[in-house]
């Protein structure tokens, strides 16, 4: 079995400003299995947030967080920045892979966006329900 160091995950985790103390904190091993698990968490709770919104807003938030840590790798992968493209991070070297990110990341924002005006809409249909009976 080829070890994680050696394998693709190690230039993301490495060269990431905000996920760079995975390896000392877990190992390698440890470090792959804490990002799927966080990762199949947060995707259980947002599809769990079709029924719970709130639940839906914890997996949203995750989310958030795992797309903010993965865009910030960007800036700072090797041969990332393509000199024949002004210096821009355009498609070269592992920058592809993490392109896709910038939209999941929207997405997540999006998603968390409806869930909380959900469940706040919802609280204030409450209120407003409960204020009318207390006052008839």
């Amino acid at each position: 079995m080829v070890g994680v160091r050696g394998g693709t995950v190690d230039p993301y985790i490495s060269n990431g400003p905000l996920i760079f103390w995975l390896y000392p904190a877990f190992g390698m091993r440890g470090a792959t299995w804490f990002l799927g698990v966080s990762e199949w968490t947060f995707g259980t709770l947002l599809f769990l947030g079709f029924w719970n919104k709130k639940l839906g807003i914890l997996g949203a938030l995750g989310s958030c967080a795992t797309f903010i840590g993965t865009v910030t790798i960007i800036p700072f992968m090797p041969d990332g920045w393509d000199a024949s493209a002004g210096g821009f991070p355009a498609m070269t070297g592992n920058v592809p892979f993490l392109m896709k990110d910038i939209v999941l990341l929207a997405l997540s924002v999006y998603l968390l966006r409806q869930d909380v005006m959900r469940v706040s809409s919802a609280a204030k249909q409450k209120h407003e329900m409960s204020s009318v009976i207390l006052y008839n």
